[in-house]
């Protein structure tokens, strides 16, 4: 129910400021072109492609992937003419020494220079130094979901991924960076470490530890976590928020060996067949009424300063989840790009884990 009025309130806040935009579009037939938008899976809320279509008479042809390292090789073949992709801080940084996205002519999306928060440009300047390249749309960490009705007693660390008493009862991430991230953390290395002993060490580790895992999954995590399947996940804080409205037995913790601090943002491809409509929609996207939308459909951070001001939840404006003090947690990182050899060598690391 508080979902629903808040959606309610998203949408009077949108009425109220596209009335007439909407009475000069008309109709909901799509006569302005089209975006062409690549995504990850469950990440936009549908109301919001339906709006902005209704508004503004531009279609949305809208595509999804599951993690960044199925997204690239689609994008860098160019056999899909994306306008825009919302990759990770590790994986712009690639995209922008590779030379596949343009710079974004900020001028043209007033919305994302107003509201979304300086702190969030700044923690992408690891990946867009000059914030010329991308406008952030989520953020969050990566922890441990755990039941506490399965386990036998709080969980503090990543080592209880290696525990055997919860045999098939653990899902791992099926992500190569996330994977390594979690041994390299457990063993007290930089999760971007380039050292061939440390990241042997990881892929030793995750061969150990995979008679233990029930599955390696993406979205997946979310439903068997939430169905009681497994006792123990990795997880992004988003889907964490998520699972635990509905199952109240789920409990997320961010590990002491420390994590990924992660941030999706927007990038739009070098040679996007529709910039202007690719502007038009960005803006959209950073309204605050909109993000708002977003951040309750999803549930990942948003890093829209308006959208936070709109939250009425108390418990959800102050989630330690959601919004965490960061100065709370030690050795928190975020992923860096670290060239194309050293994703070859991960890439063999973990076929290896995975063969195994």
């Amino acid at each position: 129910m508080v979902i629903i009025m808040k959606k309610l309130f998203a949408l009077a806040c949108i009425t109220a400021t596209t009335v007439a935009t909407l009475t000069g579009c008309g109709s909901s037939e799509n006569t302005n072109g089209e975006v062409i938008v690549y995504n990850w899976g469950e990440y936009i809320d549908p109301d919001v492609l339906e709006m902005f279509e209704e508004e503004t008479g531009i279609k949305v042809v809208y595509d999804e992937y599951e993690t960044n390292e199925t997204m690239y090789p689609k994008v860098e073949a160019g056999a899909a003419q994306y306008d825009l992709v919302c990759p990770s801080d590790y994986m712009i940084d690639k995209m922008i020494k590779n030379g596949l996205v343009q710079e974004i002519n900020f001028d043209n999306i007033p919305n994302a220079k107003q509201y979304i928060g300086a702190q969030y440009y700044e923690q992408s300047k690891e990946f867009d130094p000059e914030n010329k390249y991308s406008i952030p749309y989520c953020w969050g960490t990566v922890g441990i979901l755990y039941n506490q009705t399965m386990v036998s007693e709080p969980i503090t660390s990543w080592d209880v991924l290696w525990d055997a008493q919860y045999e098939n009862n653990i899902l791992m991430q099926d992500s190569v960076r996330d994977a390594f991230m979690v041994a390299l953390k457990r063993n007290g290395h930089s999760m971007n470490s380039k050292n061939d002993a440390e990241l042997n060490a990881a892929k030793d580790a995750l061969i150990e530890q995979k008679p233990l895992v029930q599955a390696y999954v993406v979205d997946q995590v979310r439903d068997k976590m939430i169905g009681n399947e497994a006792a123990i996940g990795v997880i992004y804080s988003g889907e964490a928020i998520y699972t635990q409205r509905e199952n109240s037995d789920l409990v997320y913790v961010i590990p002491e060996e420390g994590t990924n601090l992660w941030i999706d943002s927007w990038v739009m491809l070098k040679n996007a067949p529709n910039k202007e409509n690719a502007e038009k929609f960005l803006d959209f996207l950073c309204r605050p009424e909109i993000a708002l939308m977003n951040f309750e459909y999803i549930t990942y951070s948003t890093p829209n300063i308006g959208a936070q001001e709109l939250i009425e939840d108390e418990s959800i404006k102050n989630s330690p989840i959601a919004f965490p003090d960061l100065s709370q947690y030690n050795n928190i990182e975020t992923y860096q790009y670290l060239g194309e050899e050293f994703d070859e060598t991960l890439n063999e690391l973990w076929k290896q884990v995975k063969s195994n």
